[in-house]
């Protein structure tokens, strides 16, 4: 498999989870962070449909959806709703990086926006929360990538 295809199988691999973890995320919300959540289950679901799309383009076989997903927050409050999003903002976040590195640049930008997006989504739902909207200088590199190694 080709760099650019094992790229986007990761972006959507993430694409799978996220679309999983809003209907958790939508189900503990009311008003309009439930309207919210329900927008943005849907964008990840045409980022989805247009990642697997690419992927076929390529004739790869694009990678499916689990089953189920092991949640990394356990939803039990609006709160903790709005944490998992922010998760599963960071994660989809996470896997677009990859995609960006790619050689084609109409891929480079498609992920440099699923990544814009996702951060911002990240921030407002962290603000939901209650927590920090803060982000780091460069969101989705794990902190060990900052460094310089010897």
């Amino acid at each position: 498999m080709s760099r650019t295809v094992d790229a986007l199988q990761g972006a959507l691999a993430a694409e799978h989870a996220a679309v999983y973890g809003y209907g958790t995320v939508g189900a503990r919300l009311d008003g309009g962070d439930r309207e919210t959540a329900r927008i943005v289950m849907n964008a990840h679901r045409a980022r989805r449909d247009e990642l697997a799309a690419y992927i076929s383009a390529r004739g790869a076989r694009p990678v499916a959806a689990a089953a189920a997903y092991r949640l990394p927050v356990r939803v039990a409050s609006p709160q903790t709703a709005a944490q998992l999003a922010a998760v599963l903002e960071d994660r989809a976040l996470g896997a677009y990086l990859g995609l960006a590195g790619v050689d084609e640049p109409e891929l480079r930008r498609y992920a440099a926006l699923a990544m814009q997006e996702a951060a911002g989504r990240a921030v407002a739902w962290r603000r939901a929360a209650g927590g920090s909207s803060t982000v780091g200088a460069f969101p989705g590199l794990p902190p060990d990538a900052l460094y310089p190694r010897r």
